[in-house]
């Protein structure tokens, strides 16, 4: 009998991959996303100290009702107003092995449009 490949743990082999390359300092630390069939998570991390700097999630009570898509792009605009507020201008994103297209890329606008650059 032939098995399908298991989509999670070939997107952690790709999340595993990426990891290897980027890391998140203080200065700059590591944009997160994880991304689910129902919500979409944004975390700045610095992997130095192995903490998570700010936060923010779907689930929030700041991002209203829509899209998915809609969801997304508020929620890179919340991660990107609490890393601002916290002093963090620039940082590296990392899109956690998915393709960089639909949420993942409407999260990475709404960082990029309140102020975030990478």
């Amino acid at each position: 009998m032939i098995t399908k490949p298991d989509k999670n743990k070939l997107r952690q082999k790709r999340h595993n991959r990426v990891r290897n390359k980027i890391s998140g300092t203080a200065e700059c630390p590591r944009l997160n996303v994880f991304r689910s069939n129902t919500n979409i998570y944004a975390q700045l991390i610095d992997d130095v100290a192995g903490v998570t700097l700010a936060s923010a999630s779907s689930k929030d009570s700041a991002i209203e009702k829509g899209t998915k898509v809609e969801q997304s792009t508020a929620v890179g605009k919340l991660i990107a107003e609490r890393a601002v507020a916290k002093g963090y201008k620039a940082v590296v994103f990392d899109r956690g092995g998915y393709l960089y297209h639909g949420r993942v890329k409407a999260l990475a606008d709404g960082a990029r449009e309140n102020g975030l650059e990478f």
